[in-house]
């Protein structure tokens, strides 16, 4: 027999209630959904920007699209995410009970699933009884939970996913979908949260809102009308003929296998202190930092990889190099000269794309066996901020060439790479990816920068990671995660100082190039690396 839930409420004594399972009425036709019983299930441990933050409270921004840096050294994940599943009637307040449970958490990377965006696409008829309110989106058979699973396996894995939007006055998906990464906390809410036997597998803590039928009732007259663009007659139809009897036969017996029952939803800020401190305790056993020490230690007084090519150091580029790296160097020089040796980096990264061999007639009539670009297109992305620097060179030497954005930043309490922003082009899965960052110590924003693109389906042997200046730590940890991705620098340090700058180095190049000051303990070889 399974455990009961327990009911998060307080009675008059203060004392926390064990309710009895809750009702089975309609039982039977769940029998296919979930198990009729389930034994007690140990907790184990196993294995990102293109939306805004959900949630900006007053202590901090709560962001709901980012990626925490669970990639070792290694570039592999290290742990998977803890998942919260929220179920309950329409209309019982779960929406609002993720945001509290968000807030109260206060942990930067959080993405909210609803599953309202996973909605069928709904056939010429049936779209036709939609309009007129005879259609039940209260219904199992409503929900496409293929989609929904394999889209929570991925989040949970850390890898992107791309997410329906449902229009719910045309009740269609709209054509444009939204893209989301995995984060520290996956909440995924919905009336059918806990209607599938697969999905449960994947919901690590289970919380039912239990809210009194006339206030959901209320509630959804108030968003129906309000909201999605309803009259009364018809809302009051759709809750008596499909909602009402759905939740009594599907969503109502689903309590029993919560691991939490929260009675009155919102206002149980009891209940919601429980749950907070509990998945505190689940993230407390599955911290991961982002360990410099390993990236340091990892690869040393080991030869250079052979995915490395260094620009032929010649008097000239010795020269420029003297130039970038002298601290009296003026700021005018300073951009003239970085501009010149991006012009030559990019030149060399180019040879190494795939060329085929082709036959042209030139204006005198005669064959030239030539070769050309075999490839689909080249696509630059830069790491923010000092990567865009060399934006120009590329645009001067890759005619129409697209251009994506991706800004990492470390964290100043965890030491942490963070991605804050990301804007990719469209179909870059098929493009050769010039990755872009001025300087690499660690390597750390360049894995997580390499990871972004993988899971954007860019294959690893298709990305080039250029860099004015590495330090051999960051050449053996990027090409040790990522052995397939080929780094192209204009020159390789060998030291890196224990605030992780590369060592004799260039300072912070962002700075020198933007003219910009920096706090004291700032870098770009730190932030930007």
């Amino acid at each position: 027999m399974s455990s009961p839930p327990i009911y998060a409420g307080v009675g008059i004594s203060g004392c926390w209630a064990l309710g009895a399972e809750g009702s089975t009425s309609g039982a039977e036709s769940l029998d296919r959904l979930y198990p009729a019983a389930r034994p007690p299930r140990k907790r184990t441990t196993s294995q990102c920007k293109s939306e805004p933050p959900l949630l900006r409270t007053s202590k901090r921004t709560i962001y709901t699209a980012g990626r925490p840096p669970w990639y070792n050294e290694h570039g592999t994940q290290s742990k998977e995410a803890f998942v919260i599943g929220l179920g309950g009637g329409s209309a019982s307040g779960k929406t609002t009970v993720a945001r509290m449970i968000i807030e109260a958490l206060d942990v930067p990377w959080v993405v909210l699933l609803s599953m309202d965006s996973f909605y069928k696409v709904l056939t010429t008829q049936q779209q036709e009884r939609a309009a007129s309110n005879d259609f039940n989106f209260d219904h199992p058979d409503a929900f496409d939970f293929d989609l929904i699973i394999s889209t929570l396996k991925k989040l949970k894995q850390g890898k992107s996913v791309t997410i329906p939007i449902y229009d719910f006055t045309t009740h269609s998906r709209k054509k444009e979908w939204k893209t989301l990464y995995g984060a520290n906390v996956i909440i995924f809410e919905g009336i059918m949260a806990f209607a599938d036997k697969m999905l449960l597998e994947l919901l690590d803590m289970k919380i039912f809102v239990d809210t009194d039928s006339d206030i959901r009732l209320v509630r959804r007259l108030r968003r129906d009308i309000g909201e999605r663009g309803r009259d009364i007659e018809g809302v009051i139809k759709q809750y008596n003929k499909f909602v009402k009897p759905a939740f009594d036969q599907y969503i109502q017996p689903t309590m029993r296998l919560a691991d939490i029952v929260v009675p009155r939803g919102s206002g149980n800020t009891v209940a919601i202190d429980l749950i907070v401190q509990h998945v505190h305790s689940q993230l407390e056993e599955r911290k991961l930092r982002w360990d410099m020490a390993a990236l340091a230690s990892a690869h040393q007084c080991h030869p250079l990889p052979r995915t490395l090519s260094v620009l032929k150091s010649t008097p000239q580029v010795r020269g420029m190099h003297t130039i970038i790296r002298d601290k009296e160097t003026s700021r005018d020089e300073f951009i003239f000269y970085s501009k010149r040796l991006m012009r030559l980096l990019i030149e060399h990264a180019l040879s190494f794309l795939p060329f085929r061999s082709c036959t042209v007639q030139t204006p005198q009539g005669e064959d030239y066996e030539g070769r050309s670009y075999s490839g689909k297109q080249i696509t630059g992305v830069s790491i923010l901020r000092a990567g865009e620097t060399m934006e120009p060179a590329l645009r001067a030497v890759c005619k129409d060439v697209r251009i994506g954005t991706i800004l990492i930043q470390t964290n100043s309490n965890t030491g942490e790479p963070e991605l804050h922003y990301l804007r990719l082009p469209k179909d870059i899965s098929e493009d050769h990816v010039i990755l872009m960052d001025c300087t690499v110590s660690t390597g750390a924003a360049a894995m997580m920068a390499v990871r972004v693109l993988l899971d954007h389906d860019v294959p690893e042997d298709k990305i080039f990671l250029l860099s004015l200046l590495m330090a051999e730590m960051g050449v053996h940890s990027v090409a040790y995660a990522f052995p397939q991705v080929k780094i192209i620098t204009t020159a390789v340090d060998k030291k890196v100082n224990n605030l992780f700058r590369i060592i004799p180095g260039i300072g912070n190049f962002g700075d020198r190039y933007f003219g910009t000051d920096a706090p004291p303990d700032w870098s770009d070889d730190t932030l930007d690396t």
